[in-house]
């Protein structure tokens, strides 16, 4: 598996239009203390804690200077440890069968809330209107049917939502049987590779 290089390259202007959604979905939550897993450029957790939000890093990579450096599928916390765990562009990084048991880590340690987003390869439109009195209306349209991928866009990922093997049934079901609540799913309309899973812990 290919490494994923965090330099001025990779927060480009569509990831900076993710990591709005990404705050968006914890800051919604007014959590006092946030579990980010997977420090990536580390502009997310930079931001909270500018914002007096108690951030607790996570990653593999000790060259990325997490607070903590661990696996995903052992994290070094107690049960409902966290009120919001984030896990954004992640889990593809890992076998499928390691990202659901990492799934269960991540819920373990949240006593509510975990928010991941993934990429999707499922091909996609865009819709935007501006209607009077009614104001600006915009849409993103998944197209599962049409000549899905076999392998992932990105070479570091060894999976994403829409390619053969991994619909988004699946992944959903999955999700469901790991023992969330979805919440709400949705696409980024500035950036549709990316689709964001709001989950609520079922036995809370």
């Amino acid at each position: 598996m290919d490494t994923v290089s965090y330099d001025n390259s990779y927060d480009s202007k569509r990831r900076f239009v993710s990591y709005w959604y990404q705050l968006r979905e914890i800051t919604d939550r007014k959590p006092k203390q946030v579990l980010e897993v997977g420090v990536g450029s580390g502009f997310v957790s930079n931001f909270l804690r500018s914002k007096g939000v108690m951030v607790t890093t996570v990653d593999i990579e000790s060259d990325l200077h997490p607070d903590i450096v661990a696996d995903v599928v052992n994290l070094p916390f107690e049960d409902n440890s966290f009120e919001v765990v984030s896990a954004y562009e992640v889990l593809e990084h890992m076998p499928y069968e390691k990202s659901l048991k990492s799934l269960l880590e991540l819920k373990r340690v949240s006593n509510r809330w975990v928010l991941l987003s993934l990429p999707d390869a499922t091909h996609a439109f865009r819709f935007a209107i501006t209607i009077p009195f009614m104001g600006y209306i915009q849409k993103v349209f998944s197209l599962p049917f049409l000549f899905p991928r076999r392998m992932p866009y990105a070479k570091s990922h060894t999976w994403e939502i829409g390619i053969k093997g991994y619909s988004g049934a699946r992944i959903q079901a999955d999700l469901r049987q790991t023992g969330f609540s979805v919440m709400k799913t949705y696409r980024v309309f500035e950036n549709p590779y990316h689709r964001f899973f709001i989950l609520r812990k079922e036995n809370t």
